[in-house]
């Protein structure tokens, strides 16, 4: 759930950014939907995948430092 103080300063930042006012209705809307697709998307690695991906990274050359 958002905080009143979390919903102020999206207002803030929308109007200070597209000149916009929006409701707590929308921020609340588009908040929630944001928080849904981070749940349905982000999935915490393992220990074991790290390594995996580690050991990928240095046989590939793709390490970022």
């Amino acid at each position: 759930m958002l905080s009143d103080e979390m919903i102020t300063k999206y207002q803030e930042l929308v109007k200070k950014r597209f000149n916009r006012e929006i409701s707590r209705e929308e921020v609340l809307e588009n908040g929630t939907k944001l928080l849904r697709l981070v749940e349905l998307i982000y999935k915490p690695m393992s220990e074991a995948e790290y390594q995996q991906l580690q050991e990928r990274r240095r046989k590939t050359g793709d390490l970022i430092t």
